[in-house]
């Protein structure tokens, strides 16, 4: 009764895997989409990162952190270099890399 509860629930080994292989190569072609926000993109990329950690991947922040910078439009590109040479991308966490350039997009705003 429990494994039919756990595969109801989960889906089968072969569900996980093609669900997985989904998740990983949409991480993979993850691109800020045109006109989206910086919010946007942070609730795309987190969800299928959560996603993928709960399926057993793993990343590290730096990783994650160069995969959301390098996905921005050429807009950001300004912002990307100066976040890139601060070379904390190791200790700094995805939110926190995402809401800097939230912070600076406001700051040359005003």
């Amino acid at each position: 009764m429990l494994e039919l509860l756990e595969v109801t629930h989960e889906g089968t080994n072969d569900v996980k895997r093609a669900r997985k292989h989904a998740l990983i190569q949409e991480y993979e072609l993850f691109k800020m989409k045109q006109g989206e926000s910086i919010a946007d993109v942070q609730k795309r990329f987190i969800h299928i990162v959560n996603h993928l950690m709960g399926l057993g991947n793993e990343f590290d922040k730096e990783e994650l952190n160069i995969k959301v910078l390098k996905c921005l439009d050429r807009s950001w590109q300004p912002k990307v270099t100066t976040i890139l040479e601060t070379r904390y991308l190791s200790t700094l966490t995805t939110l926190h890399c995402l809401a800097s350039l939230g912070s600076m997009r406001l700051r040359c705003k005003g």
